[in-house]
């Protein structure tokens, strides 16, 4: 008897979907059972080559070549990935395997990741499709009793191609053309455009702001305040209209107009997907989307403790229903311990909160699996982002918070002054959160007990002089949101805003993290403390783009065809053919322009390579010098960003220099010390840091793109020893 190929995407999930086949002999790059053979990719093990691949005269970078258009797309196995390509691909050619099945993510990706593969093997076997949204045995077994025919998914695998051929052809041509024409290193590309044109702009709004004084009042009675309310708020932008109100109100006596009280539910925030999850992470922890994302892979493929990461669903899926109490079992530790009993003894309520079919797209939320696991054994970064997810799940499945809400509304004359307060009632789901976890500001002390016709004299008025501020600067957590949204970010007409939010923003939850290292790694951006500013190169980049590469309507645009061709309602080809046209009259535009790009961070050092003005750039981790012609590609680093912190101003501490003549220098302030005698005065203290953490410490510093040792929290642990 045939046995039969399961080709998933990755190592965990094929060790799932092996156990559940009862599949347990391994061998190289799989795991064999009586009638299945499950092997995985490393998700794309098979690309589109690079344009070296189709003519030499595309290993040298010149405009004369451009735009690059091959007739035919070849696919090329990616570095790093031939070990395991072969070993599929040895798989698949079996004699005794009569069919594949694809059991690669259940989406528009993992379709592209399968087929490549099985082109590029030059496989011809009938073929079937998994098509689960989640790896539950219960799902899996289900899964394969309701096995698809592949070719139901064609039109999907058709708009993967179209997806990652019009990339090639508009990215590619379009960062070749800016990367000749201005003999800069530039790249551009319909996301990374889209993304860095939103700070870009955001800093011009910032730097084109300018303040209005606008003024609050604040009536003070016996035991609480009012805040005079007008019929367009409690704003008042003229000087004298203010005055005025104080003059009329102060002295006088405010009559209780009205008195609501207000019984009210807050239902718990969604469950995470993974965007949600980094901008929390990067909210309360500081940490990067890429940092979060790296971590949740950790709790997802290692421990095995939460699910699959890389999800833009909020809710979970029927069948998931059965398995709540396991999970909930284990997440039953430290300090989770009595909102799961008080879970359990109450029943688990499945709602349209967080239970809905139509709402889970390739994957359901971020969620527990039923693995348990010792908390002391998460490195302390690990456990943060463990504990996020926790408190979610247990905030979904615990009641809703109930509070009381008073409004007091008040009169003097014609000026209506108002007081709102709240009290809680019952904690609900808010006892898993603290309240800078869940964004609430807390609950004020109920106000005092008045009731209608009282008059309550005016002690006193406050006028507030306030000024309105420019908008914020992006944080990596609130580029996110912009990069998921970006139609509440940019002005754009209101059918242009529908698409936006019906096609989901530019980028996906898997590759947000990568565009936005792509523009610290491109020094487009830099970080200055939590916000992110655009860097000269950045700016005058956007200048040199075509108009429409930058505007996220392109990728919306793009993102609604390829839609269209996944259910077979447009011609593949008709993509195809205008995205090569596209490409072209992106190349023209570069090439016309009378632009000029200038390198304003030149320095007097030369590149030891090739001997021109190296840059000095601000990279995420700290700063570098550069060669600035892009086939030298010379990098070295000057200093690089710490956590310690400076003895005399407490500001973070750079270390420069290279091996013994490191030094930490302060930017703030005059501090300067040798990296040898600032690790040794922590040696010399006994029973303050051991020998071991210091070692330890200066270790991590040498990690450059690990990140740095948190100093600051050894540091605040020297007065608690």
């Amino acid at each position: 008897m045939a046995k039969k190929l399961v080709l998933a995407e990755k190592p965990s999930v094929a060790r799932d979907i092996a156990r559940v086949l009862k599949c347990s002999k391994k061998g190289n790059g799989y795991i064999e059972g009586n009638d299945y053979i499950v092997t995985w990719a490393l998700g794309h093990l098979v690309g589109l080559a690079d344009p070296e691949a189709y003519d030499d005269k595309y290993k040298t970078w010149t405009m004369e070549s451009l735009p690059m258009l091959p007739k035919q797309m070849k696919l090329v196995v990616l570095k790093g990935g031939g070990k395991q390509f072969n070993a599929v691909k040895e798989q698949m050619n079996r004699k005794d395997v009569g069919e594949i099945i694809i059991a690669t993510d259940a989406g528009r990706e993992g379709e592209l990741v399968a087929r490549w593969i099985i082109e590029k093997a030059r496989v011809n076997k009938p073929m079937k499709r998994l098509w689960i949204s989640s790896v539950t045995d219960k799902a899996i077994l289900d899964g394969f009793k309701h096995l698809h025919p592949a070719k139901e998914y064609d039109h999907l695998y058709e708009a993967a191609v179209c997806r990652a051929e019009g990339d090639w052809v508009v990215g590619l041509n379009v960062t070749r053309a800016l990367t000749c024409k201005y003999n800069a290193q530039l790249s551009a590309g319909r996301v990374q455009s889209a993304t860095l044109a939103m700070i870009v702009a955001r800093e011009e709004e910032i730097k084109n702001f300018k303040p209005e004084d606008y003024f609050n009042l604040k009536a003070k009675v016996k035991g609480f305040s009012l805040d005079w309310q007008g019929a367009k708020g409690p704003h008042i932008y003229k000087s004298d209209v203010a005055k005025k109100i104080v003059d009329e109100v102060e002295g006088k006596a405010l009559k209780v107009t009205k008195v609501d009280e207000t019984n009210k539910k807050a239902y718990a925030p969604a469950l995470y997907d993974l965007t949600e999850l980094q901008r929390d992470a990067n909210r309360l922890y500081g940490m990067s989307p890429k940092e979060t994302l790296s971590i949740m892979q950790r709790l997802y493929e290692n421990y095995k403790v939460l699910t699959y990461p890389r999800t833009d669903s909020r809710y979970i899926s029927q069948d998931i229903v059965p398995t709540l109490k396991d999970r909930l079992e284990a997440v039953s530790v430290g300090p989770y311990r009595a909102a799961v009993k008080s879970i359990l003894q109450n029943g688990i309520k499945p709602s349209k909160h967080f239970v809905n079919n139509s709402k889970v797209s390739d994957h359901h939320a971020i969620i527990p699996t039923e693995e348990s696991v010792m908390l002391s054994n998460l490195s302390n970064d690990e456990r943060k982002i463990y504990e996020l997810v926790i408190k979610r799940f247990l905030s979904v499945l615990l009641p809703p918070c109930e509070y009381k809400q008073t409004t007091i509304e008040a009169n003097a004359g014609e000026h209506t002054f108002i007081a709102k307060g709240k009290v809680m009632l019952k904690q609900g789901w808010k006892m898993v959160f603290d309240k800078d976890e869940d964004g609430e500001e807390g609950f004020k002390e109920n106000l005092p007990e008045v009731k209608v016709g009282d008059e309550l004299k005016v002690l006193g008025v406050e006028c507030l002089k306030l000024q309105t501020k420019a908008p914020a600067r992006f944080t990596e957590a609130t580029l996110l949101s912009a990069m998921e949204s970006p139609h509440k970010y940019v002005k754009v007409s209101k059918e242009a805003a529908k698409t936006l939010g019906e096609t989901g923003g530019i980028g996906t939850v898997a590759t947000r993290a990568d565009i936005i290292e792509k523009l610290y790694n491109m020094f487009y951006i830099e970080k200055n403390g939590n916000s992110i500013i655009p860097t000269s190169k950045g700016k005058q980049l956007i200048d040199l783009v075509p108009e429409d590469l930058k505007s996220p309507l392109l990728t919306a645009k793009w993102e609604r065809e390829l839609d269209l061709i996944s259910k077979g309602k447009q011609n593949p080809k008709d993509f195809t053919m205008r995205m090569r046209k596209y490409s072209g009259e992106l190349v023209d535009a570069v090439k016309g322009s009378t632009d000029k790009f200038r390198h304003d961070n030149i320095v007097g050092k030369r590149c030891p390579e090739c001997g021109k003005n190296l840059l000095e750039v601000k990279g995420k981790h700290g700063m570098m010098y550069v060669c600035q012609d892009r086939n030298c590609g010379h990098r070295e680093n000057i200093s690089k960003f710490t956590n310690a912190r400076c003895p005399q101003c407490h500001k973070r501490l750079e270390l420069r220099g290279q091996g013994d003549g490191q030094i930490y220098v302060c930017t703030t302030c005059t501090f300067r010390e040798k990296a040898n005698a600032f690790k040794k005065r922590f040696e010399d203290k006994p029973g303050k840091v051991d020998k071991k953490s210091v070692q330890k410490y200066m270790k991590q510093q040498q990690k450059e793109d690990e990140g740095n040792f948190a100093f600051a929290e050894l540091f605040a642990n020297l007065n608690k020893k």
